[in-house]
C-alpha cells in the first residue's frame, strides 16, 4: 500500500468550484432522470413489456425489473471504482453517463411484448443491467469529484448539491412526463408517447458530456498521481487497508441502508401508494410529487451546510430516530387525506374472507384456488382484508354484509367486477380521486416531512463517505458499500414492499421493511460514526 502522506494539492479557484458543482450536479440530475423515468412510468411499462392477466403480478414484474438494475450497481461500483482510483475521477464518470444515456434511450426503442414476445422483457432487463452498472460508477465519481475540490469548511454544503440532484432527477422525470401528457392525447401517450421521455435522454446526454468535458481532473487525484501514491489494486486494498472493513460495514448499514430506504419510501412508495391503493388521479399524484420534490431539494442543502458545523453523525441519527416515530403516522395521514371514503369504509366495514385453501401467490398469473383468486381481486383493488379459515364454502364479508363467493364466475374480469360491486354497496369508493385543495396541500406537507427525513439522513453523506476513506482507494471504498446498500436494501424496496402488501392485504405492511432497516442502521450509525466536527481521513485514529 502506498504512503498516506498528503502531497501538495492545488487549491481550485471559486470559478472552478462553481463549474465543478454545476457540471457534476447537472450530470447527476440527468443520470438519475434516466434511472427514475422507468419507475415514474411503471404502469405503462408493465402494460408494454410485462403484460399479465394478474395486475399484481404485472406490477411486481415491473418492480423486479427496477430491482435488477439496482442489483447490478455493486458490480458497477467495483468496476468503475477501480477505474476511478486508477485512471481518474473525471474520465470514469464520463463513461458512466454515456452508458446510462444510451441504455435509457434503448428502452424507448424496444418493440412491445405483443410485437416480439418474450424478447421484449429480456431486452428491457438487459438495458436495466447496463443502467445499474453505469449508476454504480456515477455517484461515487460525482461525490468525490466535488468533495475533493471543496474547502474543508464547506464540504458538506458543496457536496449536498449532489444529493439534491438525485431528487432533481426524480423531479425532472415527473416534469417531462407531465409535459408529454399535456401535449399528447391520453390514448396516444399510452400507445407510444411514453417512449419520448426515454428518447429525451440522448439530448440530456449531449448536454452532460459537453459540461463534463470542460472539467479538469480532481486536484487530490492529480497530486497523488504526481507523487506516485496510487493504489496497486483499489478493490483488494479496500478490504485490506487497516480499519477499512469496519468503515465499509458502517457505510453499508449505518449510512446507506438508512438513507436509501427512507429515500425510496418517501418518493417511490409515496408515488405508488397515492396512485395505487389510494386511487388518486395519476396527473394529480405527479403534480403533488413534483411540488414536494422540488421543495425538498432545498432541505438537502440546508442539512449539508448544517453538517459542516455540527458534524455528519448528528443529522443522520436525528433523521433515523424521527423516521421510526413518524413513518406510519405520515402514511396513515396521507391515506386519510387522499381517499377519505376508502379510509372510512375500511374502518366501518372491514373486509374478512371466510374460506379454505386460501393460499395467495402474488407471482402466479392465475391463483390455484377460488379463495386465492378472491384475495387477488382484493389486492388489486387495494382493499385490506383479514382471513378466517372456514370448513367449507367461500364467503366475503364487509361489516354486517356478506356475499357467497363459492360459485365464482369463471371469467376473471366478471369475478373481480362482482367483488368490486359488492364492496361499493358497502361504501367503498374505487373511482379516481381528486381530493379538495386543502387535502392536496396536506398531502404535500406530509410528503415534505418524508423529504425532510430523507434530507437529514442523506444531505451530508457525500462529504461523510469522502472523509471516511483514504484518497488512494476512496472511489472504490465508498462506492462498494454505497451501491450494495442502495442496490439491494433500497433498490429492492418497491418489490419487497409490494410483495408484503400483496401477501397481507394491508396497504401499509410494506413500511415495516423500511422501519426494520432503519432501526438496525440507527444502531450501527450510533456505534460506528464519529461524533464531533467533520474531520479528514487520517485526522482521526479511528
Amino acid at each position: 500500500m502506498a504512503s498516506t502522506a498528503n502531497p501538495t494539492i492545488h487549491e481550485p479557484s471559486a470559478k472552478e468550484i462553481r463549474l465543478v458543482i454545476a457540471a457534476s450536479s447537472a450530470g447527476t440530475v440527468f443520470e438519475w432522470y434516466d434511472f427514475f423515468i422507468y419507475g415514474t412510468l411503471a404502469s405503462l411499462i408493465g402494460a408494454a413489456f410485462f403484460p399479465s392477466g394478474n395486475e399484481t403480478l404485472q406490477l411486481l414484474l415491473v418492480w423486479a425489473g427496477f430491482a435488477v438494475g439496482f442489483g447490478f450497481r455493486p458490480l458497477g461500483a467495483i468496476l468503475f471504482g477501480y477505474l476511478g482510483d486508477k485512471l481518474g475521477r473525471k474520465y470514469t464518470f464520463l463513461v458512466t453517463v454515456t452508458l446510462m444515456g444510451v441504455a435509457t434511450a434503448g428502452v424507448g426503442l424496444i418493440p412491445t411484448a405483443a410485437a416480439i414476445g418474450m424478447a421484449a422483457p429480456i431486452i428491457v432487463i438487459g438495458l436495466r443491467i447496463l443502467q445499474g452498472l453505469a449508476l454504480g460508477g456515477e455517484y461515487g465519481g460525482a461525490a468525490i469529484y466535488v468533495a475533493e475540490h471543496a474547502p474543508k469548511e464547506k464540504r458538506g454544503l458543496y457536496t449536498s448539491f449532489i444529493q439534491a440532484s438525485v431528487v432533481g432527477g426524480f423531479v425532472l422525470s415527473i416534469i417531462v412526463v407531465l409535459a408529454c401528457r399535456a401535449l399528447i392525447p391520453a390514448d396516444d401517450f399510452a400507445a407510444w408517447g411514453w417512449r419520448l421521455p426515454f428518447l429525451l435522454s440522448l439530448i440530456l446526454l449531449g448536454i452532460s458530456l459537453w459540461m463534463r468535458l470542460k472539467l479538469s481532473e480532481s486536484p487530490v487525484f492529480r497530486a497523488m498521481k504526481e507523487a506516485g501514491e496510487m493504489a496497486g489494486n483499489p478493490f483488494v486494498e479496500s478490504f485490506t487497508y487497516p480499519g477499512n472493513k469496519k468503515r465499509i460495514f458502517v457505510a453499508l448499514f449505518g449510512i446507506t441502508g438508512v438513507l436509501t430506504t427512507i429515500w425510496y419510501t418517501a418518493f417511490f412508495s409515496g408515488l405508488s401508494f397515492l396512485r395505487g391503493p389510494m386511487r388518486m388521479e395519476e396527473e394529480l399524484v405527479e403534480l403533488v410529487l413534483l411540488a414536494a420534490g422540488a421543495i425538498a431539494m432545498l432541505f438537502y442543502l440546508v442539512v449539508g451546510h448544517w453538517s459542516d458545523r455540527v458534524g455528519r453523525k448528528k443529522p443522520i441519527v436525528i433523521g433515523a430516530l424521527a423516521t421510526l416515530v413518524l413513518l406510519f403516522p405520515v402514511f396513515w395521514g396521507m391515506g386519510a387525506l387522499a381517499n377519505p371514503g376508502l379510509h372510512q369504509a375500511a374502518r366501518e366495514a372491514p373486509v374478512v374472507v371466510h374460506g379454505s385453501a386460501c393460499d395467495f401467490d402474488p407471482f402466479a398469473s392465475r391463483q390455484a384456488t377460488p379463495c386465492g383468486r378472491v384475495l387477488q381481486d382484493l389486492t388489486s383493488l387495494g382493499v385490506a382484508y383479514d382471513f378466517e379459515d372456514g370448513a367449507s364454502g367461500l364467503v366475503l364479508t364487509a361489516g354486517a354484509a356478506s356475499s357467497d363467493m363459492s360459485a365464482e364466475p369463471a371469467d376473471d374480469a366478471a369475478r373481480k367486477a362482482g367483488v368490486q360491486s359488492f364492496l361499493e354497496a358497502q361504501g367503498y369508493d374505487f373511482s379516481p380521486q381528486s381530493p379538495p385543495l386543502a387535502s392536496v396541500l396536506g398531502i404535500i406537507g406530509l410528503l415534505l416531512v418524508l423529504g425532510a427525513l430523507s434530507a437529514l439522513t442523506y444531505g451530508s453523506v457525500a462529504a461523510l463517505l469522502t472523509e471516511m476513506f483514504p484518497p488512494q482507494i476512496r472511489y472504490s471504498s465508498m462506492s462498494i458499500p454505497y451501491h450494495i446498500g442502495a442496490g439491494y436494501l433500497g433498490g429492492f424496496l418497491p418489490l419487497i414492499a409490494s410483495y408484503m402488501v400483496a401477501r397481507t392485504g394491508d396497504v401499509y405492511a410494506g413500511l415495516w421493511y423500511t422501519w426494520a432497516v432503519v432501526a438496525f442502521g440507527l444502531l450501527v450509525a450510533w456505534w460506528g460514526l464519529p461524533s464531533g466536527p467533520p474531520r479528514d481521513f487520517g485526522e482521526d485514529a479511528g
